[in-house]
């Protein structure tokens, strides 16, 4: 699952959330973690599944994020889902705190990696998706990749 683009190793991908919610505006921001945790993620073993974000005391947290205990952390290993706390920039804080005040938005984590050694972390701001909403999606994605197979066929001949 870790692949290398542009200096970037993706340790882990919310992949549903596309799926789930509209996407309305994404930021990076660090992580304050513990050395095992590091440790674990360059493994690759972490989850974004049910994690999500809150504000709370102008600081930012991430809750339910699973990273595995570290096999040769012995007693310094930390707690798979404690509460990680998100390092932001006051002014985007507060932007997304206004944001999020609107009924129905909610703060989601999409993925993890890390760029330049650092661990960061892509939250985006997303509204959930009605049954319908997701259908339309399919039929769009399914009607662009006919156009896309009848334009290759049409190509070859």
């Amino acid at each position: 699952m870790a692949q290398k683009k542009d200096g970037v190793k993706v340790v882990a991908e919310n992949r549903k959330a596309r799926h789930e919610y509209h996407i309305l505006e994404c930021w990076e921001a660090g992580m304050s973690l513990t050395g095992t945790e590091v440790k674990s993620l360059r493994r690759s073993k972490a989850s974004l599944q049910d994690a999500f974000a809150r504000i709370e005391n102008g600081e930012a947290f991430v809750y339910n994020m699973h990273i595995s205990p570290y096999e040769e952390g012995n007693r310094f290993n930390h707690e798979p889902k404690r509460v990680r706390k998100l390092l932001l920039h006051k002014q985007e804080i507060n932007k997304i705190f206004a944001q999020l005040r609107e009924k129905g938005l909610t703060l989601i984590p999409l993925k993890v990696y890390f760029t330049r050694g650092m661990a960061k972390m892509e939250l985006a701001l997303a509204r959930g998706k009605k049954l319908y909403d997701k259908r339309e999606d399919l039929a769009a994605k399914d009607a662009k990749r006919e156009v896309e197979r009848a334009f290759k066929e049409r190509q070859r001949e």
